[in-house]
Formats: C-alpha cells, sequence, structure tokens
C-alpha cells in the first residue's frame, strides 16, 4: 500500500549467459570461502560479461579479467572473469565501457574469448561478489541455466 512497506534491494542479473552456481564451487578458496564478500558465480556458456546491476564502473583491471560496479544504494559489485586469468595478461579479453562510465544493468562490460580462458586459466568460473557486506541484509540466489535473476539483494540502510 502506497509503497510504505516495499523492501529496499536490488536485483543482480547473471553477469553471463550460462549457469548460476554457489560461491563454493569456484575453485578458488577467496572466493568460495567468501573472504570478499557474497554473491553467486556463473559457468559460462558466452563470452560476454555484462553489468549485472545499475551503477558505475569504477574499477576495470589493467588485464581486463574483472571489473567493479557500485550501485546508487551503495553496493559494490565485483565480477572477476574466471579464476587464475589475471596471468593471462589481458590476452583474449576486450574491454567495451571504460571507468566513470554509468551503465543500466545488461550493459555490455567484457568480451571474452571462453575457450582461450579455459585453455589457459584455471576455471572460466566467473564469481560475482557484494564486496561491501556489511550493506547486505538479506540475499536470495537463485541457481540454474540463465535465470532471468542471478540475486536478489535486500540492502541495509
Amino acid at each position: 500500500m502506497f509503497g510504505l512497506f516495499k523492501k529496499k534491494g536490488e536485483v543482480l542479473l547473471p553477469a553471463m549467459k550460462g549457469e548460476v552456481v554457489g560461491l563454493d564451487q569456484v575453485p578458488d578458496a577467496v572466493f568460495s570461502q567468501r573472504m570478499l564478500g557474497d554473491g553467486y558465480a556463473m559457468i559460462p556458456s558466452e563470452g560476454v560479461v555484462i553489468a549485472p546491476v545499475t551503477g558505475v564502473v569504477v574499477q576495470i583491471f589493467p588485464t581486463n579479467h574483472a571489473f567493479g560496479i557500485v550501485t546508487d544504494s551503495g553496493l559494490e559489485v565485483l565480477v572477476h572473469i574466471g579464476i587464475d586469468t589475471v596471468e593471462m595478461k589481458g590476452e583474449g579479453f576486450k574491454r567495451l565501457v571504460e571507468v566513470d562510465t554509468k551503465v543500466t544493468a545488461g550493459t555490455p562490460i567484457i568480451e571474452v574469448d571462453l575457450a582461450l580462458v579455459k585453455l589457459k586459466a584455471k576455471s572460466a568460473i566467473t564469481p560475482v561478489v557484494i564486496t561491501n557486506k556489511e550493506k547486505v541484509k538479506s540475499l536470495k540466489v537463485n541457481f540454474g541455466i540463465n535465470p532471468s535473476e542471478a540475486a536478489l539483494i535486500e540492502v541495509n540502510t
């Protein structure tokens, strides 16, 4: 009624086409043990990585293997494409936007050669993590192949 009881939250889209899985499936303890924060991971089937949320791109690593977005509600979302992909030194990654770009959820951010990642990196699995976990009141992940929403996060205000 009049939005008085509406929860403040953010919907995260799947960062890539593929399967949404839990962070516990990521073969890197930093992600699987949630040292950086909570979220979900993608087992990608296509190599276009999109903004999972609307916000500002605040960081893109020089190797283009990871980027960060901050939403209007202050959530800090890190997308890390593959595991040990930093060692590829940018090979197979193409940046589509620049830092300080305002993006809407679904905007393509990075193109990645998945075949090359599978050949040269430890894994193509892609964690999507909320790094400022103190902002997260609750997190509900929708597991499966190509869900319309990967996660719903209720934000602490």
